[in-house]
Order: C-alpha cells, then structure tokens, then sequence
C-alpha cells in the first residue's frame, strides 16, 4: 500500500522534531554537566601540582637534613631540576622553596655559644639558625619563621650572639607544629608552587601550592 502524500509529510515532520528535541536535550544536559567536566579538570592539575609540590618539599628538606649547603649556587640548581616544568628559577619564576633550620635553646646551647645562662634570652625557646630561600622569594612567606635579612649572613646561617639573644630569631609558631627537647635541631622544608589553573577564565583565584616537611 503506497503511503499517501499527507503521511509522508507528516512522517518527515515527526523526524525533524525528534531531531530537534534530541539537540535541545544534549544542550541541557551539556549546560549542567560542563560545570562538572571544568572542576574536574580543575581538580586535577590542582592534585598533580600538589603532589610534585610535595615532592619537592620531602626531597629538599632530606637533603638538606643530610648536610647539602643549599647556600652554593650549584645545589640550589638542584632544586630547580626537581622542579622540572613548574617554572622555578634559582631566584624567581613561579616557586619557592624556603628551608629553614631550628634549634630548641637550652642551658647548654647557652653555653656553646658563649652567652651565660642569665644573659641567654632565647633560654627555652625554638629559634631560627639557618635560613635560605631559593626561587621567588616574593611568592609565599614561611609559615615556620621570619627571621629579618639583618641576621643572615651570606649563607643564610645566623649567629649564636644573635639567634641566642634576639627576639627577631624565634619561630614563635614552630611549637604549636612540633615541640623540641633542649638542645634537638629540626630541619624544614617548605614549598610554594603556583597553581596551573591560576589564569583559568574560571575559578582563577587559587593561591599557590603549599608543602612542608620537617627533618
């Protein structure tokens, strides 16, 4: 039986329609589920730069527990390869690592460092000993220390005179993250990477990247 010309039209008609309907439907369904696929993808970058971030961090601070003077530019360039397609330089770019070594003062240290127990000011506090950054040194503060660049010498260590005696060399905050016994050396590693989602059209206000490890 050969369909009629009212049937065919009507046949293409109900085609286009459902056509159409299926176009107005996957662009609903694309509209609510592209917020999903951006955080997602936001998530991601955000999880792997907070792993090598991490990274950085445990290998620096071991190093530097070991004895390696991140002050000679030569092992400072060994941090930058650890960092290896984060854009950090030895003294800018978009990360810092900032390693900072700590003493717990107590009579002894007094002592050693030639200051009497009575005139050893920093007696039972945590203080800072060595200070060094590598990268931008404009990018995040420590959250351990702050030492002013006045105590430091070239290679980032500061005096006994000086860490025993004055104030600007304590690490006021370091014992609600870990309380020393007199006379115990801790060493911190810290690492500030920019986010790679920072200058997204979305969600573009996220900080950089934060790690510690402590030795």
């Amino acid at each position: 039986m050969r369909m009629s010309a009212k049937g065919a039209w009507m046949k293409r008609t109900s085609r286009r329609s459902s056509r159409g309907n299926s176009l107005i439907e996957f662009a609903l369904a694309f509209a609510l589920l592209l917020p999903l696929y951006v955080w997602m993808l936001v998530f991601g970058l955000d999880l792997r730069r907070m792993m090598q971030t991490s990274q950085v961090s445990r290998d620096a601070g071991h190093m530097y527990a070991r004895g390696v003077d991140f002050s000679l530019p030569g092992n400072q360039d060994v941090l930058v390869r650890l960092a290896a397609g984060m854009n950090m330089t030895r003294t800018g770019g978009a990360g810092v690592v900032i390693l900072t070594r700590l003493l717990k003062v107590g009579g002894q240290e007094c002592l050693d460092g030639g200051i009497a127990v009575g005139s050893c000011s920093n007696l039972g506090q945590t203080v800072v000993t060595q200070r060094i950054v590598v990268g931008n040194a404009s990018l995040k503060p420590s959250h351990v220390a702050s030492p002013p660049d006045s105590l430091l010498k070239p290679d980032g260590s500061i005096l006994p005179a000086d860490y025993l005696t004055k104030s600007a060399a304590r690490a006021a905050g370091f014992d609600s993250i870990l309380v020393l016994a007199s006379g115990e050396t801790a060493y911190v590693a810290e690492a500030w990477f920019e986010s790679p989602v920072k200058d997204f059209p979305v969600m573009n206000n996220r900080g950089p990247v934060y790690a510690r490890t402590i030795f």
